[in-house]
């Protein structure tokens, strides 16, 4: 169960984050396939705690000696096994706290590649909702702040609270009324672990929003600098980052007050605890009831209870902090899930690689046209109330039938692409497509292509990872991007991305292409894909595009009416409804709404013929 997110300024809808009791459940449920490592940790550093134990005691003889006069040999064995306990504490923490720590990485591992897994799953209108601050500062501060709570708080926080209830037993062992003065700073730290505890949690909540709206601002304002500075809209920009930034600073130091005055009242219960344990051992040695010894041992347990128990109770911060990102987390991984599709998981940007799910798509329609690759059956969408997109749209697509989609802007060609490569999930209606079997059923390609930091040929097997490199040079061949790929500084061993030998549009497009041909799927999905290339860019990636899709069913959202006429059939879409479907030449001699289009487009260019 997920609750919202508690709103940013001026955001839409944000992710939600999980409730407490659903972080807790989801906890265990990592921690579950662990429970020996876990298990084994915890007895360790019990052990190591039950040793530790022993140095009080063996302190308080070594007063008693010392007030008895006693000769000075008498102090070789409790010396000695001071310096046994040190040793044998020493080795049994650090295994113990080893085993807590390794428990607590594979966790956030775990829990790491569940949240990559599910943000790489959600639809692209819902992470445009939220927008990409709000994903940016979870899965980067709030999987830091578990991370360093997991590799810091969390071993810290079991060997505390071992600590303190081995050493409560201890007391009691000595003398039941020290422990019953020990008792009277626990209403004290209680009081203020629940005073903390209630406001740090929406502290923290609140932090974590304005900390994601305030990414958020800075990620639009540099995104869109060249328009912001062309709309001299630099002061607007400016204020706004101020605004969350200040926003952002204020809940900060609303954090930083709260810890002072968390601090503050556990020193208050430090001071109440060792007045009343040092009096209830003065009544005791002049009663006889224990000797100076012991006494100095139960004062000697209460002070090292000071180091566990502030430490449990300063956990806190890093707890209710690391909860807070843990439940921002969560949320996102409990996300409902699309339902299972046929179409396959496409590859996006021709980035991703892909993988094949089963054969049916969600909607409440399952016909599929006799003989059809893909068969789009009533579908409809829309991204919010009110703003439908897509209008009973049916379409099928015969096998190695090339179909171009065109419309104007806003006509839903791309919404349409993505819900037939299966990244987008249809409000109404059914798409069934091809299942993979053993390779990918759908890729898609769109003109936002990334290259991701590498070599290129690591970046080719993105799409076949057991590809050779003959296959790679054949792939490359095939879109006509081998001569520039070998003519690099390293060939197909050089670096490429971030940090690495910069690709033009064009041919990290062309990469995209090649990454198409070696994932070999049943079903290509073109989303304007030789759009940001420029004109004689374009006319390249025509070329390698039609490369690329020869002998395999495609869909293509024709940015330029030349792909259009190279089609097999010709759908135009407008107001998210099919007008018209057929080939150029009879759609363009049809005086219809593609007939306009192609007027409009051509101008006075030459059109090629088909």
């Amino acid at each position: 169960m997920t609750t919202p997110s508690h709103p940013a300024e001026d955001s839409a809808e944000l992710l939600p984050v999980a409730t407490p009791a659903r972080t807790r459940a989801a906890l265990r449920a990592l921690i579950r396939p662990d429970r020996g490592l876990a298990l084994t940790g915890i007895g360790v550093l019990v052990a190591a705690t039950a040793v530790g134990l022993l140095v009080q005691p063996l302190l308080g003889r070594i007063v008693d000696i010392v007030a008895d006069g006693r000769p000075a040999g008498d102090l070789t064995l409790p010396v000695v096994l001071l310096v046994a306990v040190a040793a044998v504490q020493g080795v049994t923490t650090t295994i113990g706290l080893t085993r807590v720590a390794r428990l607590g990485e594979t966790v956030l591992a775990r829990l790491r590649e569940q949240f990559v897994e599910r943000a790489l799953d959600l639809p692209a209108d819902r992470l445009e909702r939220a927008g990409a601050g709000d994903l940016t500062a979870r899965v980067t501060g709030d999987v830091a702040r578990v991370a360093e709570a997991v590799r810091s708080a969390l071993p810290e926080m079991a060997r505390s609270v071992l600590a303190i209830l081995l050493t409560l037993g201890a007391l009691a062992l000595l003398d039941v009324r020290f422990l019953l003065a020990a008792l009277l700073a626990v209403p004290v730290q209680l009081l203020t672990a629940r005073w903390y505890v209630r406001r740090a949690l929406t502290l923290y909540a609140d932090q974590r929003v304005a900390n994601g709206a305030q990414q958020q601002q800075l990620l639009e304002t540099i995104g869109g600098a060249v328009t912001v500075r062309g709309h001299r809209l630099e002061r607007q920009h400016t204020e706004r980052s101020a605004g969350r930034s200040r926003k952002a600073v204020e809940l900060t130091m609303r954090s930083v007050n709260l810890v002072l005055g968390f601090y503050g009242r556990l020193h208050i219960a430090e001071y109440i605890g060792l007045a009343a344990v040092l009096i209830a051992g003065f009544w005791l040695v002049r009663d006889g009831a224990v000797s100076i010894g012991t006494a100095t041992a139960a004062a000697l347990y209460f002070h090292s209870l000071f180091g566990p128990v502030n430490a449990a109770l300063v956990l806190l911060d890093d707890a209710q902090s690391a909860a807070a990102g843990l439940a921002r987390l969560v949320g996102v991984t409990d996300l409902a899930r699309p339902a299972e599709t046929g179409a396959g998981q496409a590859e996006p940007a021709g980035g991703a690689e892909p993988a094949p799910v089963p054969q049916q798509r969600t909607g409440p329609h399952q016909r599929t046209a006799p003989g059809a690759v893909v068969a789009v059956d009533a579908v409809s969408h829309a991204y919010g109330p009110g703003r439908p997109v897509l209008h009973e749209v049916s379409l099928a697509l015969r096998p190695g039938e090339h179909v171009a989609l065109v419309g104007t802007s806003g006509a839903g060609k791309s919404t349409l692409a993505r819900i037939v490569a299966g990244v987008q999930q249809p409000t109404a209606g059914t798409v069934t497509a091809p299942a993979g079997a053993g390779e990918p059923s759908v890729v898609l390609v769109t003109q936002e292509v990334h290259v991701f930091t590498g070599s290129l040929a690591e970046d080719l097997r993105l799409a076949r990872p057991g590809a050779t490199d003959a296959e790679l040079r054949g792939a490359l061949s095939t879109v006509h991007a081998l001569d520039w790929a070998e003519a690099l500084p390293d060939g197909l061993d050089t670096v490429v991305g971030e940090g690495g030998h910069r690709l033009d549009p064009a041919r990290a497009q062309q990469l995209a292409l090649a990454r198409l041909v070696l994932a070999d799927p049943a079903l290509a999905v073109l989303d304007e894909a030789t759009a940001e290339a420029g004109s004689a860019g374009a006319r390249v990636l025509e070329r390698s595009a039609e490369a690329a899709l020869s002998g395999r069913t495609a869909l293509i959202v024709a940015h330029r009416l030349t792909q259009a006429v190279a089609a097999d059939r010709v759908v135009v879409l407008e107001a998210g409804r099919v007008v018209e479907s057929g080939p150029h030449d009879e759609l363009r001699d049809a005086d219809g709404p593609y007939a306009a289009l192609w007027r409009a487009w051509s101008g006075s260019r030459t059109a090629p013929h088909p």
